[in-house]
């Protein structure tokens, strides 16, 4: 299976029926693969176990076909069944390192952090990567913190030694503004799936990150 960190590549897209212009879960996910994103995560936070399970299934097969890492958030169950590359949780959900004793040693563990101590305490937890955020305001996470801004970011790129990613209010037109402050990877939700042509976007997005 697919071992892509953030860092491996430059975006990281998450998915969400909610803001996906009437998208299936599998729509969304066939689009953004077809636009070579190589990191995906199941994000379904109103969807009852089974669809979820169900999805993630379908999913799973579409990111073996397309050479992509599939991450699950929140659900280890889920993540275990459907043999997912990883999953995804945060600062409230069950540590990591009993994550790990559930998962395994191959599976990828990725944490959400909000500050440095969150950061250095998930170094020494085990986690494989952390998601730095929320950078910008965002609607698309319900009880979501407030913005940390782009200092927590320069203090990860910096001194954190694991992978990360930038998540949280990252659009086209700042996601330049982000880079230039040490992000080599950036989850996006709403700017891709609630797109016009997620496609199109993909590239647009790719290519406001790497403009000098």
């Amino acid at each position: 299976m697919p071992r892509i960190l953030p860092g491996d590549t430059d975006i990281y897209a998450l998915t969400d029926s909610r803001l996906a212009r009437g998208r299936s879960v599998e729509e969304q996910a066939r689009a953004l693969l077809g636009a070579g994103v190589k990191i995906l995560q199941y994000r379904e936070k109103h969807a009852k176990p089974a669809v979820m399970l169900e999805e993630c299934r379908i999913l799973r097969r579409l990111t073996l076909d397309a050479g992509a890492c599939f991450i699950v958030n929140d659900h280890i169950d889920i993540a275990m069944l459907v043999e997912a590359d990883g999953v995804h949780v945060g600062q409230d959900d069950i540590p990591v390192p009993e994550v790990r004793r559930l998962v395994g040693t191959d599976m990828i563990i990725g944490l959400s952090t909000h500050c440095p101590e969150q950061a250095l305490a998930a170094v020494k937890a085990g986690a494989d990567y952390i998601g730095v955020g929320p950078i910008f305001a965002t609607q698309t996470k319900e009880d979501v913190c407030a913005p940390v801004g782009l200092s927590y970011l320069d203090w990860v790129a910096a001194n954190c030694p694991l992978p990360f990613v930038a998540i949280g209010g990252i659009k086209e037109h700042n996601i330049g503004e982000v880079v230039r402050h040490g992000a080599r990877c950036c989850a996006l939700v709403s700017e891709l799936v609630g797109a016009d042509d997620i496609a199109v976007k993909v590239d647009a997005v790719r290519r406001a990150m790497h403009a000098r």
